[in-house]
């Protein structure tokens, strides 16, 4: 862009903003214009296309808070007769005077190139952002999302998305092309992933946790234990004798699994206390505990509270 357009060119009117409008209401004006002159809703239509890409262009600068600065102090630098256009010059393009005051030292080419971001050919569309939720069992396995999008101005869009195995709450997924429409071609589309609780399963790293519940005879005698997994097949767990509360167990091989790693399924044990006992195994209780009255489980307990 010439240095000239530059200067005569009113952004605020373009977008119908004053000129001490906040970001929101620039953007939300954008957004409103951009669907009413969007080509899609208006193919044929010059006119149409020409204002869309003066309302872009606008945008572009006032959207942006340097850019919109630096577009601010060079208007108002020009409006007062700070800097003047040369009289036949080649085109009327030029300017004499020095810019380096206003902007910090730079050729005006300088100055005009880092406003516009030094871009000077056609422009790509916008990247684009959405959020999705997935259960815990597609985080851990993958699955497909079929979302349907609709873009500033543009007609709604069915994307097929695929969500990798072993992501994480927070991941984020990107699509190249899916994004808004734009000169120099579409932009991407960003997908940020929340990943919903499971009822017993969790996960640290690569590793699957689960909490097993056991009877206390189970954990005194010893017992091989059935324990879900998330393929929905059992694995079983040996229990040895005098299992105490809070032991982990590890299955080798049934975590999360990627391309070059698998974790493991660590089950925690906790051992039940019954709530209610019957005759009979309060009886069988009683007996225990008076066969075991001579072992002193608190013994060491108590020697170290004394340290």
């Amino acid at each position: 862009m010439a240095a000239r357009d530059l200067y005569e060119k009113d952004f605020y009117k373009i977008l119908g903003v004053s000129k001490s409008a906040k970001a929101d209401e620039i953007k939300k004006k954008y957004r409103t214009l951009a669907r009413e002159l969007h080509p899609d809703k208006n193919k044929g239509d010059k006119k149409l296309e020409d204002q869309f890409k003066a309302v872009s262009e606008a945008y572009d600068i006032l959207s942006d808070e340097k850019k919109r600065a630096e577009y601010d102090d060079a208007r108002t630098q020009f409006e007062r007769g700070g800097f003047r256009a040369p009289q036949g010059g080649p085109g009327g393009q030029n300017f004499n005077g020095d810019f380096s005051d206003l902007f910090g030292g730079g050729s005006s080419q300088d100055i005009f190139a880092n406003l516009f971001g030094g871009r000077r050919g056609p422009r790509k569309g916008q990247d684009l952002q959405t959020e999705s939720t997935i259960s815990f069992r597609e985080s851990i396995f993958g699955t497909t999302l079929d979302l349907r999008l609709s873009t500033d101005g543009g007609a709604a869009q069915n994307i097929s998305a695929r969500v990798p195995a072993g992501v994480n709450d927070g991941a984020k997924i990107r699509l190249k092309g899916k994004g808004a429409p734009g000169e120099a071609g579409p932009g991407d589309l960003f997908i940020h992933l929340h990943v919903k609780p499971h009822p017993i399963f969790s996960r640290k790293g690569e590793n699957l946790m689960i909490t097993l519940p056991v009877t206390f005879s189970e954990a005194a005698l010893g017992a091989d234990i059935k324990v879900p997994t998330l393929s929905d097949e059992e694995v079983t767990v040996r229990l040895s004798a005098g299992t105490p509360n809070g032991r982990v167990l590890r299955v080798k091989g049934r975590g999360v699994k990627k391309a070059h790693v698998t974790g493991d399924l660590l089950v925690s044990v906790e051992v039940q206390v019954p709530r209610r006992l019957d005759g009979k195994a309060q009886k069988a209780l009683e007996d225990f505990a008076s066969a075991t009255q001579d072992e002193d489980v608190r013994a060491e307990f108590a020697s170290k509270a004394k340290a």
